[in-house]
């Protein structure tokens, strides 16, 4: 944590550093300054490299996310959202990110222990009261579907927990019914039914 909040210091300072040399060269450009500013980008491209979230919005297309070496942290950026829900609000809070990065797992050649760690995050998910963007974990729960992935989402249905069995039940379902689109329409209706 103390890593993560000096990286995001760090690039808070070079972006506020490239911000005004951009705001310089609107009153007076200059060879000098464009090399400045042309520095300072290229610091603050390098410091968002090394935070959360930043350093997860340049991936590549999610044909090759299996071959990026940011996988295992854009696994752990979902991991920690998942677990330490309050935490990742406090300190790495980015939906949009979040949602970008599902849909892209969703649609990636996953290897098995990709694949595995998925099915891991799902059941996590499952567990827990909904959060901002969670309904799209239906998409990757999807492309990962199988036998383990069920036995995680039953173990969901049957908890003491009211959270889990709503979302374990609407997951199995739209599982069983993959060309139903997962909006919010067909969450409502599904919650209206008997079978919620």
């Amino acid at each position: 944590m103390a890593h993560l909040t000096r990286m995001q210091d760090l690039v808070r300072a070079a972006l506020d550093a490239y911000n005004h040399l951009l705001r310089l060269g609107h009153r007076s450009a200059g060879p000098q300054l464009d090399a400045a500013t042309a520095e300072a980008n290229d610091l603050w491209r390098a410091r968002q490299a090394h935070s959360f979230p930043d350093s997860l919005w340049g991936r590549p297309a999610a044909a090759d996310l299996t071959d990026w070496p940011g996988l295992p942290y854009a696994l752990l950026f979902l991991e920690w959202e998942a677990r330490y829900p309050e935490e990742w609000t406090r300190c790495a809070k980015s939906w949009g990110t979040k949602q970008r990065l599902i849909r892209d797992l969703a649609a990636a050649r996953l290897d098995v222990r990709t694949r595995a760690k998925l099915v891991e995050l799902i059941g996590i998910v499952v567990a827990r009261p909904y959060r901002c963007k969670d309904r799209e974990f239906v998409r990757l729960a999807r492309s990962v579907d199988g036998e383990d992935l069920r036995r995680g989402i039953a173990a969901a249905a049957a908890s003491d927990s009211p959270w889990a069995r709503i979302h374990a039940g609407y997951l199995e379902w739209m599982l069983d019914h993959p060309d139903t689109p997962n909006s919010r329409r067909v969450w409502r209706t599904w919650l209206a039914s008997d079978r919620a």
